[in-house]
């Protein structure tokens, strides 16, 4: 407070008003740069939850055609092939009307284990519909599906031992390799492999 008849130092009201309004000025964008980052780290959260398959915690349709394609892009851009391939289970109505619900549920998280353990880290894997997955092989063209189905066939028989189970996990392969001219892109692909499955082409 500035006395009367006291003198006055240069520059004393200035320093007395600026320093706690620098410090608040400080605390005030700290407070807020913390609130931005909560709410960053929520709305991430909320983009992960929105783009994972519950059920098997692999990606669902969605999060799998937005990883997909930036898969596809960077391929792209080094010139690196790619192939889908697209899975569904054999039977599988039957095994919810036989065993229930939660067996079917069960069988799901089988399979989608499976395959995350059979690809690579670079492949984009997803639960795509109700028995329906998809793999997006990057760097990969001319797949041999007999390979691939054995290999899995073959750890799906060791996980089917173990648990002894009433039916055996069977599954269809469709596979079509990316055409930039034909498919644009990962929708594009997966447009016509689903074609191409309901037409019964390309089947193994």
């Amino acid at each position: 407070m500035q006395v009367p008849g006291k003198p006055v130092k240069p520059g004393a009201c200035a320093d007395t008003l600026r320093g706690p309004k620098v410090l608040d000025t400080g605390v005030h964008e700290r407070e807020m740069m913390r609130n931005l980052a909560r709410k960053f780290e929520q709305q991430l959260t909320a983009v992960q939850m929105a783009s994972m398959d519950e059920l098997t915690l692999l990606t669902n349709l969605h999060g799998f055609l937005v990883l997909a394609q930036l898969w596809l892009d960077a391929c792209l851009e080094l010139g690196k092939p790619v192939s889908l391939l697209l899975f569904d289970l054999d039977y599988f109505n039957q095994i919810n009307e036989l065993y229930g619900r939660s067996e079917g549920d069960d069988a799901l998280k089988t399979f989608a284990d499976v395959l995350r353990i059979a690809f690579r880290e670079s492949d984009v894997v997803g639960r795509v519909g109700g028995d329906e997955f998809a793999v997006l092989l990057t760097g990969s063209a001319a797949v041999e599906a007999a390979g691939i189905r054995a290999r899995l066939e073959e750890m799906l028989d060791e996980r089917n031992s173990t648990v002894h189970r009433c039916y055996d996990i069977r599954f269809s392969i469709n596979q079509i390799e990316f055409d930039a001219e034909t498919h644009k892109t990962v929708a594009g692909l997966m447009a016509d492999i689903e074609h191409a499955r309901h037409q019964g082409a390309m089947r193994f």
